[in-house]
């Protein structure tokens, strides 16, 4: 079965934006962007809230900016043709490799599951992540922790007072000081 997989940059006291909406402190060195080359290769679909879809919007057309090097070329080349689906309640259109979704969240990531495809399903943006970790959707967080404390914004984990058994699967410290930790969700059939 695909793994649902959360994956986001995080700032150490644990937010991906700060309060103010920014999230400059998350440009990646080369060392993590090629991190994250590898690690979009290995997913088969991706699921984005609208906020993050937006933002993302930006690699359709990245191949058209001169100023690109080779990695953020080769990042649009993947992450292009790589379907996605979009939860929003104001979108009525999207671009690309991309579809809205049709219905609610458990029943997407139950049909993604059901389809024959490799590679996982992976969650963007905290809104969506709190409702598949609210829904025990989740089976691994992977969370790229940057080395900087914003004070606050939009937490990467959800504050639903849920307790969720994680277990240490793997972690890499980059040049940069940046940490990867990627926990699998324990759950009770695995005790």
């Amino acid at each position: 079965m695909r793994s649902v997989t959360y994956s986001m940059n995080v700032s150490l006291d644990g937010y991906i934006v700060g309060p103010d909406g920014g999230f400059d402190w998350t440009t990646p060195d080369s060392e993590v962007f090629r991190f994250w080359i590898d690690e979009i290769r290995g997913v088969g679909v991706h699921l984005l809230g609208r906020r993050l879809y937006e933002t993302m919007l930006y690699w359709e057309n990245a191949d058209e900016d001169p100023s690109l090097g080779a990695p953020e070329l080769e990042w649009a080349s993947l992450w292009n043709p790589l379907p996605k689906v979009v939860f929003s309640k104001t979108l009525s259109t999207v671009q690309g490799h991309a579809r809205l979704a049709s219905g609610g969240l458990a029943e997407e990531i139950e049909r993604l599951r059901a389809e024959p495809g490799e590679g996982d399903i992976a969650i963007g943006g905290a809104t969506l992540a709190a409702e598949a970790a609210g829904l025990g959707l989740i089976d691994e967080y992977q969370a790229v922790v940057y080395p900087v404390l914003v004070g606050g914004g939009i937490p990467f984990f959800p504050r639903d007072e849920r307790r969720v058994d994680l277990e240490l699967v793997e972690t890499r410290t980059f040049s940069s000081n940046v940490v990867y930790l990627r926990y699998r969700v324990v759950r009770q059939a695995d005790l």
